[in-house]
């Protein structure tokens, strides 16, 4: 009986990480935002609030699709992210870091989903 008993936490505890990871990213994400860890830029940075809004509303993409997809395109780990608006459209500025430790930023436009640019930091 005690195996079962194990088994029965892991898988509950296995659940709550499952559902406590895009939580806990869209934390990170608003908790940067609120701090001002993220650069500067001319355009206009998406608050929190907003940003939940918006992705509530189905007027942009949830971050947590386009870090799927990053991630599936570079494979490694998130980093952080930001929304902006800019010159009329919603950005999602995504950086990763891949396996072989190159740190990347990734634009995507945050309506369609579109992977607009990627840089390499040095």
């Amino acid at each position: 009986m005690p195996a079962l008993e194990k088994s029965s936490k892991q898988s509950k505890m296995t659940d709550l990480v499952w559902v406590m990871k895009p939580a806990a990213l869209c934390g990170w994400l608003c908790f940067g935002l609120m701090v001002g860890w993220l650069p500067q830029a001319s355009a206009d940075e998406v608050d929190h609030d907003e940003a939940l809004e918006l992705a509530e509303q189905g007027v942009i993409l949830p971050l947590q699709s386009l870090i799927g997809d990053a991630l599936g395109r570079y494979p490694g780990r998130f980093l952080e992210a930001e929304l902006e608006y800019d010159d009329g459209r919603y950005i999602y500025e995504l950086e990763i870091v891949t396996r072989d430790r190159r740190v990347l930023d990734l634009e995507y436009d945050a309506v369609s989903g579109k992977l607009l640019d990627v840089d390499e930091d040095d």
